[in-house]
């Protein structure tokens, strides 16, 4: 029995890394496994690696294999669960308000003492504040998707560790508290993923309630596959000495390291000036596509003679 739940399982990981093929994005082992894991246990992915090696894209592609719409929230210093999960539709609460004033002795009708006129007002209070007139931000949003959705949660690191708190009971029951209406449940759970670029440590709380990815640099034979898909008309000779040039940056001390998609932009480029091998001049007059910063351009120029030859040990 457990040599066929493996056997089923290790198919449904195949599977995975199949449909997630057919959309371009190459799934490792590692990778394919958590989306695994995380559909079976109905558990969020926190997603944890260097800039560049696709991690937001994942959840981008899981969305497209699955056909759930993406719901991103892009995390940043300041955060608060007000940006994150609704908003009240303030312009329309006014043109209530305005409407109830001019019904007031409407409302009054029949109250003969003081508390009477009270207790009427007082039962106009929670019209005020419930759904129609929240605006849902992308956390509730996520929650309110009759046929589920990909919540990105990008970047978790940028944030401040009270918003990380903010979001355990969403990660643990698929449930937020709102003050004015209560608890609110996902309508169907949707399928979350966390990102960092390892900025901060990450609470231990919060990785209690999630799968733990790390997504490192692909390796060259991952990283191989990967431009022979988005590529795949660059002979084999150009690709090898690509990504042996690409791998030896990564080893250097840069400010930015080239990603995954800078790789495949530049292998794009190469192959738009039709060469047959790479010289010091066309690396020299494209390193802006695989390069950020002016600093970095500047070093890796002085360092190209060895850079070129091929794989450094």
């Amino acid at each position: 029995m457990a040599s066929s739940n493996m056997a089923d399982a290790s198919e449904s990981i195949k599977k995975i890394q199949n449909q997630f093929y057919q959309i371009g994005y190459i799934a490792s082992d590692s990778i394919a496994t958590s989306i695994f894991l995380a559909q079976s246990l109905s558990k969020p992915i926190l997603i944890e690696g260097p800039p560049g090696v696709g991690k937001t894209e994942l959840a981008t592609a899981f969305s497209k294999v699955t056909e759930r719409p993406l719901i991103r929230l892009q995390c940043y210093e300041g955060l608060d669960e007000a940006k994150a999960l609704y908003e009240w539709k303030y312009g329309k609460q006014l043109l209530y308000t305005q409407i109830l004033r001019e019904k007031m002795n409407d409302v009054m009708d029949g109250a003969k003492t003081l508390q009477e006129s009270l207790d009427k007002i007082h039962d106009f209070d929670d019209i005020f504040f419930n759904e129609k007139f929240m605006e849902p931000r992308p956390l509730l949003k996520a929650l309110k998707q009759k046929e589920g959705a990909v919540l990105l949660i990008d970047e978790l690191d940028k944030s401040d560790q009270e918003f990380e708190a903010f979001l355990l009971e969403i990660l643990q029951d698929y449930r937020v508290t709102l003050p004015e209406i209560g608890a609110v449940n996902a309508t169907k759970t949707p399928h979350v993923f966390l990102t960092s670029n390892n900025t901060r440590e990450i609470g231990d709380a919060l990785k209690r309630r999630c799968l733990h990815l790390y997504i490192p640099f692909p390796s060259r034979d991952l990283e191989k596959k990967i431009i022979e898909k988005h590529v795949p008309t660059l002979n084999d000779d150009l690709k090898e000495q690509l990504i042996n040039f690409v791998h030896n940056l990564r080893n250097l001390d840069l400010k930015k390291l080239p990603s995954i998609s800078e790789t495949i932009d530049w292998a794009k480029v190469i192959l738009l000036t039709n060469v047959d091998t790479l010289d010091n001049e066309l690396v020299k007059s494209t390193l802006n596509v695989l390069l950020k910063f002016q600093d970095d351009i500047e070093f890796v120029t002085t360092e190209l003679p060895s850079l070129t030859k091929g794989p450094k040990l």
